[in-house]
């Protein structure tokens, strides 16, 4: 499978979608653009990113560069790399391993199967993230079908009694798998669920031949900060890279830290509205990014690579 290939699948979706000399591009929001692959690190010079915004009528877009790359905010990608064992991983998250192991049997099911029964994951998934609103049931059955007969696309499962109680949509982009959505059910979290269906996946991705690694996630906008603790408990590493965030020249005199602190403030009277959540975090990323790198704050699960860098 190559990035045409998940391109369709956005279009499947509804999405509009560009091609540019560095990228793809598809039109996450109104008017507002995500570059993808989500694992590729690009450097787009002006000219791509200007004529893609007035030509196109786009308003802000949203991508990775490398860790030198003028302007960002340092940011990181969710990676998992071979070997990958049991052994390598602590004792607590190896535990649960085990136990979920117990529980639940991890199998690949139909796009069908989790169009039907998987929105009741996604949507106890998102409730716990107060997302909620940032997603309908009829928006996850189009995209889980839109996947249906797709090459490099598959859906697995936790399963027991018959039951999803978790599940993981995944992909492989040239040598690289991604998983764009995981999703799970309070009810079987006690049971370990996510361990057994991230260890057991992982490893069953990773055996592939020709595969390099697994890209997980890009730090997120809106989630809560914590979202990606349970992948660093399972062994997946951040991989430390920039994310930029462009606004189209019009506006960007008014991506200002004062817009940013307007828009935090409004969220905070309405903090699972999708739309103010996504614009506090656009702003964040494209205020804090014209920053020094050296003065900005890096994520925590950065700070061990920042201080040796900086030693």
């Amino acid at each position: 499978m190559n990035a045409e290939v998940f391109a369709e699948w956005l279009r499947r979706q509804g999405h509009r979608v560009f091609r540019t000399a560095s990228s793809y591009w598809y039109e996450a929001g109104p008017r507002v653009l995500q570059a993808f692959p989500y694992h590729w690190l690009i450097a787009p010079d002006e000219k791509e990113i200007r004529d893609l915004m007035l030509k196109r009528g786009i308003v802000a877009l949203r991508y990775s560069t490398p860790l030198d790359f003028p302007d960002g905010m340092v940011s990181y990608h969710v990676v998992l790399c071979k070997p990958y064992e049991l052994e390598m991983l602590k004792s607590h998250a190896r535990n649960g391993v085990k136990r979920g192991l117990e529980h639940f049997c991890i199998e690949q099911i139909p796009f069908e199967r989790l169009a039907v029964e998987g929105w009741v994951l996604q949507q106890d998934t998102l409730a716990r993230q107060d997302r909620l609103r940032s997603m309908t049931q009829k928006q996850w059955e189009c995209l889980c079908r839109s996947a249906d007969g797709l090459p490099g696309f598959e859906a697995w499962a936790a399963i027991t009694n018959d039951e999803l109680a978790c599940a993981v949509i995944i992909c492989r982009i040239d040598d690289v798998f991604n998983v764009p959505y995981a999703m799970s059910h309070s009810r079987f979290l006690t049971h370990h669920v996510n361990n057994a269906i991230f260890y057991s996946v992982s490893r069953e991705m990773l055996g592939r031949e020709g595969i390099s690694y697994i890209f997980f996630t890009v730090q997120s906008l809106d989630a809560p900060a914590n979202v990606d603790e349970f992948k660093f408990r399972m062994g997946l590493e951040p991989k430390a890279v920039r994310q930029r965030v462009d606004f189209h020249p019009l506006l960007n005199p008014f991506a200002t830290p004062a817009a940013h602190a307007l828009t935090r403030k409004l969220l905070s009277r309405d903090p699972s509205n999708p739309v103010l959540a996504k614009a506090e975090g656009m702003l964040r990323f494209h205020v804090e990014g014209k920053r020094c790198i050296t003065e900005q704050a890096w994520p925590e699960c950065l700070m061990a690579q920042h201080q040796i860098e900086t030693y």
